[in-house]
């Protein structure tokens, strides 16, 4: 399985077989994790943490006691740096065959921060329980996908444009980069709001947040940053897995946006 097929095929795992992942398994992960490196060049350290032992829970999740988690510390563009690794991590299970889905709020936070031995000034965005997928889902799982239309994305003429805001993008305008914006369509976020947009000019794909309430803390943390760096993360491997080249730079080209929209970040694209 290559990268676009584990982006095609993986879904959010909440229901697991309760079969012990592999050893073998567990190390390519951590191994894997270990060396994953993002744009804005902030280290991710990674602990794969039992829940038996910790005394972790989620109320979502069914059939696995094993979570990895990651740390970090809390630097500008954080959010959008660990939604960029965690994903690549996502997506290398994917392609072992082990289930994932990311949690941020369902969980019990405080024990997962103490497990995660949280100093200073970092902080533990999010955590996805790691097992083999059940043949069915539980109840509950089929019930919330089915709250958030997990199954369901935005048109791409409603996240894509060509030019400028006032001009929604076609597969077939978009050429070559049709299906690594596919790609960037079908990238998880939370609660399914997808709040990415994305602006083609020239040979260049400028990524904007549209925001929704409810998402940004007190102290000013975005989760939704975390889901634009999943979208980062996306377009990059596309790019790479059809053979192009996709320079990522923080580069503000100053177009007019929608009242609310906010600028993210930049790939050039040869």
């Amino acid at each position: 399985m290559n990268v676009l097929e584990a982006i095609r095929s993986r879904r959010s795992v909440r229901t697991f077989d309760t079969a012990a992942l592999r050893p073998e398994d567990t190390q390519k992960i951590m191994e894997f994790a270990g060396k994953v490196e993002n744009p804005y060049d902030i280290p991710v350290t990674w602990k794969l943490l039992d829940g038996k032992k910790y005394n972790l829970n989620s109320p979502v999740i069914v059939g696995t006691d094993l979570y990895i988690a990651g740390k970090m510390n809390r630097l500008p563009h954080a959010e959008e740096a660990f939604g960029y690794t965690f994903e690549k991590v996502v997506l290398f299970a994917e392609q072992l065959g082990i289930g994932t889905t990311w949690i941020a709020g369902t969980m019990n936070r405080e024990a997962f921060e103490k497990a995660m031995a949280l100093s200073g000034n970092e902080v533990m965005p999010c955590v996805s329980p790691l097992g083999y997928p059940a043949k069915k889902m539980a109840l509950r799982e089929t019930m919330m996908r089915k709250g958030i239309k997990a199954d369901s994305r935005i048109a791409f003429s409603e996240l894509f444009f060509d030019g400028s805001f006032d001009q929604p993008l076609t597969k077939e305008k978009a050429g070559t980069l049709s299906e690594v914006l596919e790609s960037v369509r079908l990238a998880p976020s939370a609660v399914n709001k997808q709040p990415w947009r994305v602006v083609l000019c020239d040979n260049k794909a400028h990524f904007y947040e549209k925001p929704a309430k409810g998402y940004v803390s007190e102290d000013g943390w975005d989760l939704q940053k975390i889901d634009m760096g999943i979208a980062l993360c996306h377009f990059e491997l596309a790019a790479e897995e059809l053979g192009l080249s996709a320079a990522f730079e923080i580069n503000d080209p100053s177009l007019p946006v929608p009242e609310g929209m906010q600028y993210i970040a930049s790939y050039q694209v040869k």
